[in-house]
């Protein structure tokens, strides 16, 4: 089976991380703080903090920007469900942004009419958190102009796009956000095994997220609430979770980071080759804006099933029975059980629900062999055609 994505881990990586379990750290030593400050230059960012997951980091940020019961939430509904998930950790209340119909991240027309909307029932957001699907980025200079507008944060969820820009400045600088997430999970760019990462440019809220990762702990006597008994004594602050990531996967992460742009760049060739060769079959393939370039996490096709004599479900079952490891990113979050409390109605994100009925993500790798990719391309053809 060819997966859909890979991680891959050189002797380079095996290396760090050896060189890590010799060492006096497994938790909370020099290599964690080493991982964030080269994250963050590297993105052009001032602090980094660097959690055990993705989800970790949405979850800290939304705490550090004060998300709490009877706030409200936007986000995409083509995501992964932690990008809702964190403000509901908050007790807040989630909404979603229809996605434009081309690059299938957020809205920036829908958001517009939304906020005009909700502007009317004084029910606007506190944060809107715009998720740079397939590694895009989202269009985040007007997002940035109608937070400024309606006084909104905005946390950009860049699980997908670490190694990506933005109108040539690197995701994660932060420059129209208030805060940035990357994940580091397996499938993605690069890898700390599990492990993610929230990029700021505020030392404020650098440090609520740094509390809230580790217990809401402090050993800091200047933010104490009398003086330390000794050299022993720490104060809980706020209470927080154990959310640190450890010594072992910042090696790692350290040594993935040296090739980020090459990965990348990788993957470019790999999508231009899918490109090249799909061009003629009966799909929509993924539409890049000129003032992006993308990190390329995912290649997603979308089915002209009018022009194919097989359904949505047919073709991906096709697929995997080829040993084609397709899969479908994302059923739309508004449709999960948990969230029809809510009564969401699927007539208020048509782009969405057009976009669930005829999504396929192919295998995308950076180290994916090109010969692999001729085998994703015929089974492809022998399908459709």
């Amino acid at each position: 089976m060819i997966p859909y994505g890979r991680q891959e881990i050189t002797d380079a990586d095996i290396d760090a991380v050896v060189a890590v379990l010799q060492s006096d750290f497994l938790t909370q030593g020099p290599s964690v703080p080493e991982f964030e400050q080269a994250v963050a230059e590297y993105c052009g960012a001032s602090h980094g903090v660097a959690v055990n997951s993705g989800t970790s980091a949405l979850h800290v940020a939304c705490l550090a920007l004060g998300v709490r019961e009877g706030d409200l939430v936007w986000t995409s509904p083509i995501t992964f469900v932690a990008s809702a998930n964190c403000a509901r950790y908050c007790g807040a209340d989630v909404d979603f942004v229809d996605i434009d119909p081309k690059t299938y991240n957020i809205s920036v027309a829908a958001l517009r009419v939304k906020l005009e909307q909700a502007a009317k029932s004084d029910r606007l957001p506190d944060v809107v958190i715009p998720v740079h699907f397939s590694g895009q980025s989202c269009d985040m200079e007007p997002i940035r102009q109608l937070a400024d507008q309606y006084g909104f944060s905005i946390i950009e969820d860049a699980c997908h796009a670490v190694g990506g820009r933005y109108q040539d400045e690197k995701i994660g600088s932060c420059r129209y956000s208030d805060i940035t997430v990357f994940s580091f999970h397996p499938v993605k760019i690069i890898t700390t095994a599990e492990g993610g990462m929230a990029l700021t440019n505020d030392a404020g809220l650098a440090r609520k997220m740094d509390l809230y990762r580790t217990h809401g702990i402090s050993r800091d006597p200047k933010e104490m609430t009398r003086q330390p008994d000794g050299p022993w004594y720490y104060q809980q602050l706020e209470l927080g979770y154990n959310y640190r990531m450890t010594e072992l996967q910042a090696a790692l992460g350290i040594s993935q980071l040296t090739r980020l742009d090459e990965v990348v760049g990788k993957r470019h060739l790999l999508a231009k080759s899918y490109d090249k060769q799909l061009k003629d079959l009966p799909l929509i393939l993924p539409y890049q804006e000129k003032s992006n370039y993308s990190a390329y996490h995912l290649y997603v096709i979308r089915l002209k099933l009018d022009k194919i004599n097989a359904s949505h479900k047919q073709v991906f079952e096709a697929l995997r029975a080829a040993g084609i490891g397709v899969n479908l990113h994302y059923i739309p979050v508004y449709s999960q059980p948990y969230f029809s409390e809510f009564a969401f109605s699927p007539d208020d994100f048509i782009e969405a629900e057009a976009y669930y009925r005829e999504a396929i993500t192919i295998p995308l790798y950076h180290h994916m062999s090109f010969s692999d990719q001729d085998l994703v391309v015929e089974s492809l053809k022998s399908v459709l055609l």
